[in-house]
C-alpha cells in the first residue's frame, strides 16, 4: 500500500457499540469512500462489516470491510474506539493502565506503517489517552487528538435549545476541559440567534431566563452518560453522530470549530495536559486552537480541571514506573 492522503478512506479501530455506531452513521454520509473495521475480535469485525454491506444498495457508493493494521498505510482518518472492560472489582487505575496500553499498541502499529493520516482518540479517559497516544507516536500534536468534549457540547446545545424552545441548530455554546465530571460550561461563549444568551433570554420571551437554570443544565450534560448508561447499559448513537461531525471536518478540511481534546501548549495559560477547547479542524487535523474570552471563574474552573487531569497522568506514570522496577 502506498500513503495517500487523497484517499477518503477512515479506519475504525474497535467494532464494538461505538465503533459500530460511527460505521453505521458514517456511511450514508457520503464522506468516506472505503470503511474499515478493526478488531482483535476478528469475527466481530467481520460481522459488523457484512451486516453494514447488506445496505450498500441504500447507501452512496463506499467500500465497507473488515481491515487489519495494514489499513493505516493508506487512512486519510483513523479513529480509535477500542478499550479494555473494568473487570469487577479492578480499581480505576488499572483498567486506566490497561487501556494506555491498548493505545500504546495501536500506535505502535499505526506508526510501523508509515500512516500520513490524522488520528482521534475515543477510547475513555479520552483525554489521558490522547496524552498518552501523542507520547507514544512522537507525532506533531495537531495529528492526535480527542472526541473531547463535542458530544457534551451537542448536550449542552440540546437542553439550552429545549429551554429557550428554540431550533438546537441555531444554539451555539461549548463545554471546555475535561471529558467527565470537571467539565466547564462556557456561559460568556454561548449564543443563540448570535445574541449572547443572557441578551436572547431577556427578550425571547419564552422562558424564566438562564440564570435560573443554569446549575441544572449543566447538571444535566454532565449526568447525562451515567443516565444513559443506567438506562440502557453504554452509550453509542450520540458519539457515532457527534465523530462524524469531526472525521467530516478532516476529510472535508471544513475548518470547522469543534471543542476536541488536544495538548495545550499555553492557551489560556496551560501547558502540558490535553483537554477540550475550541479548535480550527481541517484536513492536517487541529489547524488553530481559538482562545476565546472567558471570566475568571470559567478561567478557574478550566485551571481545576486540567489540576484533576494532570493528577490522573502522575497516577498513570507512577503506576508505570512501579511495574518497571
Amino acid at each position: 500500500m502506498s500513503n495517500n492522503r487523497t484517499t477518503r478512506q477512515v479506519v475504525i479501530v474497535g467494532a464494538g457499540d461505538v465503533g459500530a455506531s460511527l460505521a453505521y452513521a458514517l456511511a450514508p454520509s457520503g464522506l468516506a469512500e472505503s470503511i474499515a473495521l478493526v478488531d482483535l475480535n476478528t469475527d466481530l469485525a467481520k460481522g459488523q462489516a457484512l451486516d453494514l454491506a447488506h445496505g450498500l444498495p441504500y447507501l452512496p457508493p463506499v467500500d465497507i470491510h473488515a481491515g487489519t493494521a495494514e489499513d493505516y498505510a493508506d487512512a486519510a482518518v483513523i479513529v480509535i474506539t477500542a478499550g479494555a472492560k473494568q473487570r469487577p472489582g479492578e480499581p480505576r487505575l488499572g483498567l486506566l493502565g490497561r487501556n494506555a496500553a491498548i493505545i500504546s499498541g495501536i500506535m505502535d502499529e499505526i506508526v510501523a506503517r508509515n500512516s500520513h493520516g490524522v488520528v482521534i482518540i475515543v477510547s475513555n479517559p479520552v483525554d489521558i489517552l490522547t496524552q498518552v497516544a501523542l507520547r507514544r507516536s512522537g507525532w506533531p500534536k495537531h495529528r492526535i487528538f480527542g472526541s473531547g468534549t463535542v458530544l457534551d457540547s451537542a448536550r449542552f446545545r440540546y437542553l439550552l435549545s429545549r429551554h429557550c424552545n428554540v431550533d438546537a441548530r441555531n444554539v451555539h455554546a461549548y463545554i471546555l476541559g475535561e471529558h467527565g465530571d470537571s467539565e466547564v460550561a462556557a456561559w460568556s461563549m454561548t449564543h443563540v440567534a448570535g445574541m449572547p444568551i443572557a441578551d436572547y433570554c431577556a427578550v425571547c420571551g419564552q422562558c424564566n431566563g438562564w440564570e435560573e437554570a443554569k446549575d441544572e443544565i449543566v447538571r444535566q450534560v454532565r449526568d447525562s452518560a451515567y443516565h444513559i448508561i443506567g438506562y440502557k447499559g453504554s452509550t453509542c448513537y450520540g458519539i457515532g453522530l457527534a465523530l462524524v461531525r469531526i472525521v467530516g471536518a478532516v476529510l472535508r478540511n471544513e475548518r470547522s470549530v469543534l471543542s476536541v481534546s488536544s495538548l495545550m501548549d499555553g492557551t489560556f495559560g496551560l501547558h502540558d495536559v490535553c483537554l477540550s477547547v475550541p479548535c480550527i479542524v481541517g484536513a492536517q487535523g487541529i489547524e488553530q486552537i481559538v482562545t476565546g474570552h472567558l471570566t475568571d471563574a470559567e478561567l478557574a474552573a478550566l485551571h481545576q480541571s486540567a489540576d484533576v487531569l494532570r493528577r490522573t497522568l502522575a497516577e498513570l506514570d507512577a503506576a508505570a514506573r512501579e511495574i518497571e522496577t
